[in-house]
């Protein structure tokens, strides 16, 4: 079957693309496409937490307003405030879907939620299985997806474009082009509308903490759709990463440094409140770029997180799989501090949506990091990630099923067009380019950039842009160059919008513009043929 139906077909298989399959299969036909295997995605490394307002000293305010301190600015208020009313009804579906979370004996007596505090939160908010919450959210999540009469699975199928009317004053997506990677194959996916769950684009970085999978699909997706994205510029670089030559820049949770880790020096001298009064607990993008000025004026390949004084009961009660990742790769926590950098880690900004995660294209919805929602501004809050791919889902799945009725799949669609095209020869192209893409990036676009190291970038990814193109178009479409095209797409954005951010907020650092804008706004572009 060349051409297939659905009610919703849903791109992505993390935490958000299955809570959204799950609250609308009751009563629709859900087609749920992985590029790889089903817990190939980054929700499954999620280690910190939910953030939710639980505790009866926490507040909705208090939760809005750390929100905005981390996006120093740019956070949507009602976004925010959204997102924060709506987390305890997030936590109570999970819970409802037997989602096992950490609890702690009250003294009550009673077994309740535990809580645990991350770098910029104000109050012990995080719900967390663990160290694991993602990979017990999405176990659970999938052992129930599967067993769904009204969810069919498709793994090991990469998308390769949306199907639309683009160019039309009234735009809608009908569905997809998807690369059944193991048959070889390109079918049409036809559906009444299509949610992308994709993920972020810290693959377009060379060092990150993201799976591979993570290379921008969605996002790069809807921009040729006539989708507008926004804040691409601001790109989050996860400060602890352990460095090691096998780790694969294996994520420290923020829950480590939240529980009394402190970073320091290979002598033990800690450095943090040198840059900030919260030290180990400001936000992410002082932490990193102090970590990473660290480095480069001493000379270092890394810093040192020292979680000694955690004791052995904690370390092992709530950090039992960062312990033994540790110790595999010869690090004991307990007795000595491992050694830690900073590595790509999460996309603030994405396909621009509104509260229901509707898009500009009809039809087209967007969930969890591949969205822009306004939430997170030029910085995201630890564990707000999971909660706002929870919170959209939710609200996405409720405007999907009020609005069905609206729509009907359309049967005018054409089949994927290979009569032109024959099988690369050079694959050598494409893995060389790719390499290039993320080298550059990581060198010009980093922690701290410049206009001469964006401009050099922008030089780099135009030429690369047109040698991508001129191959696409000539061979057999494959998963390489599939990334390929995508991740040169999304770097090509993310310069776009760092160059026109003309001072260092959040996440964009410039040594070129080190003050702020009194009025700061959003980073909007949106292709030529949608405007």
């Amino acid at each position: 079957m060349n051409s297939l139906d659905f009610d919703v077909v849903v791109i992505g298989s993390g935490v958000a693309g299955l809570s959204l399959a799950l609250q609308i299969a009751d009563n629709l036909k859900v087609a749920v496409i992985s590029k790889g295997k089903l817990c190939d995605g980054s929700s499954l490394y999620a280690q910190g937490g939910i953030a939710a307002v639980i505790d009866e000293a926490d507040s909705i305010d208090s939760h809005v307003q750390d929100t905005k301190d981390a996006g120093a600015g740019l956070s949507d208020e009602t976004v925010a405030r959204f997102v924060a009313k709506n987390s305890s009804n997030c936590i109570d579906w999970l819970i409802s879907r037997d989602i096992k979370f950490s609890t702690r004996k009250s003294k009550s007596g009673k077994f309740e939620l535990h809580l645990t505090k991350e770098g910029g939160h104000s109050m012990r908010r995080i719900v967390h299985a663990a160290d694991a919450t993602g990979k017990a959210i999405i176990m659970e999540l999938l052992s129930q997806i599967v067993q769904h009469e009204n969810i069919t699975i498709f793994e090991d199928h990469i998308a390769i474009d949306l199907i639309n009317n683009k160019g039309r004053s009234n735009s809608y997506c009908h569905g997809a082009y998807i690369l059944d990677k193991l048959a070889n194959k390109v079918r049409v996916f036809r559906s009444k509308n299509v949610v992308l769950a994709t993920g972020g684009t810290s693959k377009v970085y060379l060092y990150t903490s993201n799976p591979d999978g993570a290379s921008g699909d969605g996002i790069a997706m809807a921009w040729r759709c006539g989708c507008s994205v926004a804040n691409l510029e601001f790109n989050q670089f996860h400060p602890t990463c352990l460095f090691h030559p096998q780790a694969k820049s294996f994520l420290i949770s923020e829950a480590v440094r939240g529980e009394g880790a402190k970073l320091v020096h290979a002598d033990g001298k800690r450095f943090m409140r040198n840059y900030d009064e919260r030290a180990e607990l400001a936000p992410r993008d002082i932490v990193a770029r102090a970590i990473d000025n660290e480095m480069k004026i001493n000379g270092l390949d890394c810093v040192y997180l020292d979680a000694t004084k955690l004791g052995e009961n904690k370390i092992l009660n709530h950090f039992p799989n960062i312990y033994e990742k540790c110790r595999k790769y010869g690090f004991d926590m307990l007795k000595e501090p491992i050694p830690v950098v900073p590595a790509a880690h999460y996309t603030c900004g994405g396909v621009v949506t509104d509260k229901n995660g509707m898009t500009g294209v009809h039809g087209l919805y967007a969930i969890g990091e591949v969205a822009y929602t306004g939430l997170h501004g030029a910085n995201r809050l630890a564990s707000n990630s999971l909660m706002e791919c929870l919170v959209f889902a939710s609200s996405a799945a409720k405007h999907i099923l009020r609005n069905i009725g609206d729509t009907c799949i359309c049967e005018d669609i054409s089949d994927w067009d290979e009569s032109n095209v024959i099988d690369s020869d050079e694959q050598v192209v494409v893995s060389h380019n790719w390499e290039e893409v993320r080298r550059f990036m990581w060198d010009y676009v980093g922690i701290v950039r410049t206009d001469k190291r964006l401009e050099r970038a922008k030089n780099r990814v135009e030429l690369l842009q047109r040698e991508i193109d001129e191959y696409y178009w000539n061979f057999k479409v494959s998963p390489d160059l599939i990334e390929l095209r995508n991740i040169a797409l999304v770097a090509d954005l993310i310069v776009k919008s760092a160059q026109s951010r003309k001072e260092s907020r959040g996440l964009h650092y410039s040594l070129d513009y080190t003050g702020q804008d009194k009025t700061p706004q959003p980073t909007i572009l949106t292709p030529d043929f949608a405007k």
